[in-house]
């Protein structure tokens, strides 16, 4: 049997273990993100003001980050770790029929900024999950939320990159490779669900405080 602390030996260098350099990397990588984990308390906090309040969560990625993206939508429509009331949450690439027709008729630039022009409204929070922060489609839904006055935050690889310049806040993994990257990206979703939900907790007790009470028999 072979135990976590004593890892076998494979490759070509006596001592060498499988991994050990992604793990280093991710390590390194974790230690600057860990520096910045006070943005997704902050994102959390607005997030669930907004969306007690009625608001919607839009979000949207490619690939990875699109998988990424729907696993955050997930959290929130289901729930994170405490049963809780489910919150509206919509990830613009899981609607194949019209991000298929979009691009077919305006271009996969516009797949998600059209979306966003549909479905965006006052009290809305766009969400951007982008590797290199480069893919233009991205920065274009960014550009439409802001002219809807739509807050918009990103998750992305290093800055400067376009998509944290057209974010309103960004969230840059300072990491050479993509892996690294997506990985730290799944970090801060759990972080910004975590936030999310004592958010919502402490908000509970102040909604019932302001509630008007009843009086009298009932009808």
């Amino acid at each position: 049997m072979t135990s976590l602390s004593s890892p076998p030996s494979h490759g070509t260098g006596p001592g060498h273990r499988p991994g050990a350099a992604h793990c280093e990397e991710l390590g390194r990588a974790l230690r600057h993100f860990s520096a910045r984990t006070d943005l997704l308390h902050s994102w959390g906090t607005t997030l669930a003001q907004r969306l007690t309040a009625g608001g919607r969560l839009l979000v949207a990625g490619n690939g990875g980050s699109a998988a990424q993206a729907q696993h955050l939508t997930a959290e929130l429509v289901g729930r994170y770790r405490d049963d809780r009331p489910a919150y509206s949450a919509l990830s613009l690439h899981a609607d194949t029929s019209s991000t298929t027709a979009i691009a077919n008729d305006y271009g996969v630039q516009a797949v998600f900024a059209r979306q966003v022009r549909a479905h965006g409204r006052p009290g809305d929070v766009l969400i951007l999950l982008s590797t290199s922060g480069a893919s233009a489609n991205l920065v274009s839904a960014a550009e439409e939320a802001r002219a809807l006055d739509l807050p918009v935050w990103s998750l992305t690889g290093p800055a400067p990159n376009p998509l944290a310049s057209a974010s309103d806040e960004a969230l840059c993994v300072e990491a050479p490779v993509s892996a690294t990257v997506q990985e730290l990206h799944l970090v801060a979703v759990h972080l910004l669900c975590e936030s999310f939900d004592a958010a919502v907790a402490a908000r509970r007790p102040a909604v019932a405080a302001e509630l008007p009470e009843t009086t009298g028999e009932p009808a």
